[in-house]
């Protein structure tokens, strides 16, 4: 089940190639993720010493839970990865252009929460409004053919 997405990064970026992560949440958190209470927006993969961290993202503190004082809902999360992988992302990164974005968050059958990550390269704003441009006319094609038959 899709907890959040973030729409943002299907349009100012094109998608290289996609994976997917744990995350590395406490209970209440984990809990607000899968009522609703997370937002992707503006958030990016960052690498600490041999680690992969979700920065940016925001997990709001859950209203059942005891209230914590010192809760900052933006902190980074750690990203549960191999190490092949955590080589190859980092690699990635340090490639000129290329970042590392959350696409999804979602929930396993088995009530895990999990991230799809994606390396990125920007899109240029030619290139956005040709995206545009193009699922218009799909669309207008779509709406022909269904008014034909």
């Amino acid at each position: 089940m899709v907890l959040a997405t973030n729409k943002k990064a299907t349009h100012d970026y094109e998608i290289l190639e996609k994976l997917d992560a744990g995350m590395v949440l406490t209970g209440a958190e984990a809990k607000s993720a899968k009522s609703g209470g997370i937002s992707l927006r503006g958030a990016y993969v960052t690498f600490r010493g041999e680690e992969a961290y979700l920065t940016g993202a925001q997990i709001s503190a859950y209203k059942y839970a005891k209230k914590i004082e010192s809760y900052d809902p933006t902190h980074s999360r750690k990203l549960l990865l191999h190490n092949k992988e955590l080589a190859h992302l980092r690699g990635k990164k340090e490639e000129r252009g290329l970042t590392i974005v959350p696409l999804s968050v979602y929930s396993t059958p088995r009530g895990r929460v999990k991230v799809t990550i994606a390396v990125v390269r920007g899109k240029r704003e030619f290139e956005k409004r040709a995206t545009i441009k193009k699922r218009d006319v799909e669309r207008e094609i779509r709406s022909a053919l269904k008014t034909r038959t």
